[in-house]
């Protein structure tokens, strides 16, 4: 039987040889920052993630992910896809978050992370692996384990993965040699804090998801608070403007990763096409995407709530016909877009009359406002700050 320097040793060289970034192991006790998180739980900051408070026992011990857990491996899988043309074509049909460009990197993750299992298994170890999706506080194990620090944003900060990388944790009953921790290097920069355009980032590593563009966006199921819908822009799926702007994101390197990569179908639609996508051509689209989680009428959603923000006349039809919309929750948000594009027009000293709730294209009115045209300044204030 080998020895727990041999089992590592072997077990560093295929991590890297499947693609891995990094691998480092942490002991499996209770995580430290298990009383910070049962208070952020309290404050209600999970907002309707139910399922966060269901397993906060086995998040805050080890022991009831694993009976008899002595090491957690924690791995790291870069999917930076560099700046270049995709982003901008990406940024055309509504801004995605990078790391659902491409395919789902729960599936990419958990098949590499079974060949690793399989080797522990064999080497006498018994094991559960989890990719984002299980009871587990995974950043305070990456953070012991050295693969990175807590950034202020309450993101993973990793020097030469920036911020743009997966975490993957496998937890073993054997005992395997403990790498030390990173020292955090954030100093005295609260660029991310800045970032946050809802404000959810209230304090370096205080982060309310009620107020999170992700949250809203992705995890939210029904309508987005109106008071907070001008404020995602052009957002459609999650937000990355707190990791944007972290300063190690300097020695971020492309991604190995092809899987990663955004698709061209994705890329190439403008905002007011993915109102026209039914349900069959949803899932075709999006299969294989962390996008198809929210379904249709999640996408859908926050496209109006994004058509609101940075539409224009030319979108009216397509939102008309989205305010009928079978599902409720497409037909609010297109009715509120509908709303803030004639009062847009309104300020530009044109009016656009629509009407979404006779299930019908209304007729459109033009004219000329009597009062003298209003600044430029003063039309656009309150606009989302691109």
């Amino acid at each position: 039987m080998p020895s727990p320097n041999e089992i590592k040793a072997e077990l560093l060289r295929r991590a890297a040889a499947i693609g891995f970034d990094d691998c480092r192991i942490a002991p499996a006790t209770a995580p430290r920052h298990r009383e910070e998180f049962r208070a952020w739980l309290e404050a209600g900051c999970a907002a309707e993630m139910d399922w966060i408070a269901r397993g906060a026992e086995k998040r805050s011990d080890p022991q009831k992910v694993l009976a008899g857990a002595r090491s957690v491996i924690v791995l790291a899988l870069n999917y930076w896809q560099g700046a270049n043309k995709t982003e901008e074509r990406v940024g055309q049909g509504g801004r995605i978050a990078r790391y659902a460009w491409g395919d789902d990197y729960h599936e990419i993750m958990e098949e590499k992370l079974r060949e690793l299992d399989s080797y522990l298994t064999a080497a006498g170890g018994c094991q559960k692996i989890y990719v984002d999706a299980g009871p587990v506080l995974e950043r305070d194990f990456a953070a012991e384990a050295g693969i990175g620090w807590h950034g202020k944003s309450t993101m993973l900060l990793n020097r030469q993965l920036g911020t743009w990388f997966f975490l993957g944790e496998i937890f073993t009953t054997l005992e395997l040699p403990f790498d030390p921790p990173q020292v955090a290097r954030c100093g005295s920069c609260t660029r991310c804090i800045e970032a946050c355009p809802t404000g959810a980032i209230s304090a370096p590593h205080q982060l309310d998801s009620r107020r999170c563009i992700s949250y809203l966006t992705i995890e939210l199921k029904g309508s987005i608070p109106v008071e907070l819908r001008s404020l995602i822009g052009d957002r459609i799926y999650g937000c990355d403007d707190c990791l944007d702007v972290c300063p190690w994101n300097r020695f971020a390197q492309v991604s190995r990763e092809a899987e990663f990569s955004a698709r061209p179908a994705v890329t190439q639609m403008r905002l007011r096409d993915f109102l026209a996508l039914t349900e069959e051509r949803f899932r075709e689209i999006f299969r294989g995407s962390p996008i198809k989680r929210i379904k249709r009428r999640g996408l859908l959603r926050n496209v109006c709530v994004a058509l609101g923000n940075v539409g224009t006349r030319d979108d009216l039809p397509a939102l008309t016909t989205a305010a009928c919309d079978h599902e409720p929750l497409v037909a609010e948000h297109a009715a509120w877009a509908i709303e803030q594009i004639n009062e847009r027009s309104r300020r530009d000293g044109l009016l656009h009359v629509q009407d979404p709730t006779n299930q019908r294209r209304s007729e459109t009115e033009f004219r000329y406002a009597d009062s003298p045209r209003r600044s430029s300044s003063t039309a656009e204030a309150g606009a989302f700050p691109t």
